[in-house]
């Protein structure tokens, strides 16, 4: 029986249309035994000068009506005037998070071996490459927690941000991070920073408890600051990392930056929803919207196009067209194509759709 998906196509703004194109051509390819609808809609910047909202309902019902959300990218210079709880990312990204229950963020940062000369660390400090993922805890804390806002004391203006986090929420990503530890390398390592803040007590005596269910799985921690030191002091020694949301926003963009390209970086939003056998996510890539390269065709489609393959992985359990993508992509970058955010001496630089026509050429000879 034909497998049937549904998918709401977000491309958004920025490079999000461009990338987003491309890795659409991969699924057509990559997807041809199943029934796939993709369902593209308005959301972010392109959205509020469409409809005047970041998301509007009808984007929402699009998402609502799905089983899972491929998302580009959204914002720019355009709208950073607007009031702050009315720009893209606060008025499209973190409500779709929120009604969805997307609690867990996993970002992979994966330095290929022939890609470590464009990592900023020495040479040797990432020969051979690396491959952590990280799991960001993404609805509690600083960014959710209440009171929250800016406003008038003794004559100054004081900002107020308040960091909460329930017993339950660390249960949820913790159990998720130990799980999945056990697909990888059975090696967790849980940051936190309990030497000052009650969050991190709590966080690090929950995270020890969830432990004895899971003996096979080595658990260690780490403070947030030492945690960012040691990622610049030896990567390879890191598999999975989980974390509370501030410290995840920040450490996984510090583990971007140690690949040597954003380009490169998929990332999933799971939550608790489930469709039958489907789990409901976002896939977006790490990076940002880069108005600044927009419509020029320079952009690295790559994080986009793996992006689509997590979701085929961790939403529909197509682990197999999951990893034929993975293949096309390692393929691609083993031959030589490069755009310009990964290039070097000695490869044939390529825009995005050269490199999304090179990486559908693979899938397709690998049928």
């Amino acid at each position: 029986m034909t497998q049937k998906i549904s998918i709401a196509v977000l491309a958004g703004d920025g490079i999000g249309p461009e990338v987003m194109a491309e890795a659409v051509k991969v699924l057509h390819v990559v997807g041809k035994g199943l029934t796939m609808e993709l369902r593209e809609a308005l959301v972010g910047g392109a959205a509020i000068d469409a409809t005047g909202q970041a998301l509007p309902k009808e984007t929402l019902k699009t998402c609502e009506s799905s089983d899972a959300i491929l998302f580009g990218s959204v914002g720019g210079p355009k709208w950073e005037t607007l009031p702050a709880n009315e720009q893209p990312e606060r008025a499209a990204l973190l409500p779709l998070r929120k009604h969805f229950e997307l609690f867990a963020n996993l970002r992979p940062a994966i330095c290929l071996p022939e890609l470590t000369a464009a990592s900023p660390l020495r040479p040797d400090l990432v020969e051979g490459g690396f491959d952590i993922l990280c799991i960001r805890e993404l609805t509690g804390g600083l960014y959710f927690g209440q009171p929250k806002g800016i406003r008038e004391e003794n004559g100054e203006r004081v900002a107020i941000d308040t960091m909460v986090y329930r017993a339950s929420e660390v249960q949820r990503i913790g159990r998720l991070a130990f799980e999945i530890a056990r697909t990888r390398k059975r090696k967790l390592t849980s940051v936190d920073k309990m030497n000052v803040l009650e969050n991190g007590l709590l966080w690090r005596s929950i995270i020890k408890q969830l432990a004895a269910d899971y003996p096979d799985v080595e658990l260690s921690h780490l403070l947030v600051d030492n945690a960012a030191m040691q990622f610049i002091r030896n990567p390879r020694w890191f598999d999975l990392v989980v974390t509370e949301n501030t410290f995840g926003d920040i450490l996984s963009d510090e583990l971007a930056m140690l690949t040597g390209s954003i380009g490169m970086l998929p990332s999933a939003s799971l939550g608790t929803r489930q469709r039958g056998d489907f789990r409901f996510g976002l896939y977006e890539p790490s990076g940002g919207s880069a108005p600044d390269i927009a419509g020029k065709g320079i952009a690295n489609p790559i994080a986009q196009i793996l992006s689509a393959a997590m979701m085929l992985q961790y939403s529909f359990g197509l682990n197999e067209l999951a990893q034929r993508i993975d293949r096309a992509v390692r393929k691609t970058i083993s031959q030589g194509f490069r755009t310009r955010d990964i290039f070097s001496d000695g490869h044939e630089l390529v825009g995005t759709a050269e490199m999304g026509a090179k990486i559908v050429e693979n899938l397709v000879e690998n049928v």
